[in-house]
């Protein structure tokens, strides 16, 4: 059984490289946005470019984080982790070296492999390394912890691109992995699990990687109509296709088909995709509308950006204990449609906007809203699972949050008629961001509804959720399964 105490100086060393761990990814999927319009400038990048930049790091990572996870309690969580966080810098480094968009964009990929090895590993090593007694609050301290740096990400992200440039944002990592890596070695015991077993589903993975990559590609590239982006398309959906095929087969799959038999699971993860791909089209054309149409500096459109986060890492453990009075069915009904006012408030965003009278109001109802959901979402992912599969049914919402967020990213400028200029032409902009707006709202319109008539409050007795602070915008708070700590030796 775990024995370390939080109020050791073992426990406070492992509780700093989790969160150095886990801040590098977090930061990284924040603070990109920020750096879009000027990293296309220097590298003479067209909107694809862009879209691509998010998106090369989105796939990976989706696609291979739950077999992240599984490595570690393999072959040492510790291990892994740092390894991860080795991977994370070096991709870092030649993100921050890249001479042109196509090098900067095979760095992202290599980011995200890195990121599916840190991100569960770092929640992963406390759950195995402290004591029982002291697990929770831990466990509370790394999310808010991780909250502060994912609230600090645009600020620190707009300050780099407006001051020594927008390569610090990657090269900032290098330094921080060379802190988190020794002290890991050093302080963070070594665990595993006992009971993993078989063979890794890397041929799942790497199906699913290949089915999200190849769709992104056909959508970003659509309005070439070339055969090559019908054929990608093509392909994308067999590999999606082969990919469900694959996990029905195998003995121990990746992702396991039958955990979809709970209907509950099945409908949030529904919910999840409505709403993420609406916060990820959103984060992307938000942080672009500020500097392109309303002329504000990356550091200006970063920090505009705070409250949606201020108001997660204030009022998120709040919401899920709201959500375990009254149940999910009515917060993830009216946060959805909060969300999609806020995005609807974005359309009086243009030039010359004030940010006390068109940007912020947004922001606040945007905030709120995800606030209203967030925290009962995973609360009924967790919920509408056995207990021994919590950690499972978490990391599967996590990885379908990040794969709405990026086949967003990909088909929200198609579908709102953005060019591959759009984004050096102020006007032109403008006016895409207004449709794409109101097509994000109508995706929050679907998952209010979808979870009004599907979504039912949970047994009394179910899982609840550790993480009760949460500041990250971007995707659903990981939560590991309870018997992967007490398993660990």
């Amino acid at each position: 059984m775990p024995d370390v105490r939080l109020s050791s100086p073992q426990g406070k060393w492992i509780l700093l490289t989790t969160v150095l761990g886990s801040s590098m990814a977090l930061l990284d999927s924040t603070v990109v946005n920020v750096a879009l319009p000027r990293i296309g400038r220097d590298l003479d990048a067209d909107l694809g470019a862009l879209q691509w930049t998010v998106n090369a790091y989105m796939v990976t990572l989706a696609g291979l984080i739950l077999l992240g996870g599984a490595l570690g309690d393999r072959f040492g969580r510790r291990k892994v982790f740092v390894v991860g966080v080795l991977w994370f810098a070096a991709a870092s480094l030649l993100c921050g070296l890249a001479p042109n968009a196509g090098m900067l964009i095979a760095a992202r990929a290599l980011q995200g492999v890195g990121g599916a090895l840190l991100t569960p590993g770092s929640l992963a090593l406390i759950q195995a390394s402290f004591h029982p007694d002291d697990r929770g609050r831990a466990v509370g301290l790394w999310s808010g912890f991780g909250g502060i740096g994912a609230a600090v990400g645009p600020f620190v992200g707009g300050w780099l691109v407006d001051g020594p440039g927008w390569r610090w944002v990657f090269l900032l990592n290098v330094p921080l992995a060379l802190l988190c890596a020794p002290i890991a070695v050093r302080h963070v015991p070594e665990s595993s699990g006992v009971k993993a077993e078989g063979r890794f589903d890397v041929l799942g993975a790497a199906l699913g990687a290949i089915a999200l990559a190849l769709v992104t590609y056909a959508l970003i590239e659509a309005e070439s109509g070339t055969l090559l982006v019908a054929a990608s398309a093509l392909a994308g959906l067999a590999a999606a296709v082969a990919f469900v095929v694959v996990e029905k087969r195998r003995p121990h799959p990746m992702m396991p088909p039958d955990i979809f038999a709970s209907r509950q699971f099945s409908a949030v993860n529904g919910v999840t995709l409505c709403v993420y791909a609406a916060f990820g089209g959103f984060f992307f054309l938000a942080a672009l509308q500020l500097q392109v149409v309303v002329g504000w500096s990356a550091l200006a459109a970063g920090t505009a950006l705070l409250p949606t986060t201020a108001l997660m890492l204030l009022l998120s453990a709040r919401s899920g204990e709201l959500g375990d009075r009254i149940g999910p069915r009515i917060p993830l009904t009216v946060g959805p449609l909060l969300c999609a006012a806020g995005m609807l408030l974005m359309l009086r965003v243009g030039p010359d906007a004030s940010y006390a009278v068109d940007v912020l109001p947004a922001l606040l109802v945007l905030g709120l809203g995800m606030v209203t959901l967030v925290a009962p979402l995973t609360a009924t992912v967790l919920a509408s699972v056995e207990t021994e599969r919590a950690g499972l049914a978490s990391g599967i919402n996590n990885a379908a949050a990040r794969a709405a967020g990026l086949v967003a990213v990909a088909a929200l400028p198609l579908l709102a008629g953005m060019g591959p200029e759009a984004y050096r032409i102020p006007d032109a902009f403008d006016d895409a961001f207004r449709r794409a707006m109101v097509l994000c709202a109508g995706v929050l319109v679907v998952g209010s509804a979808l979870a009004f008539t599907t979504v039912r409050r949970p047994a009394p007795d179910c899982r609840r959720p550790e993480c009760r602070t949460h500041g990250s915008v971007a995707v659903p708070p990981l939560e590991a399964g309870r018997e992967r700590g007490s398993e660990a030796r």
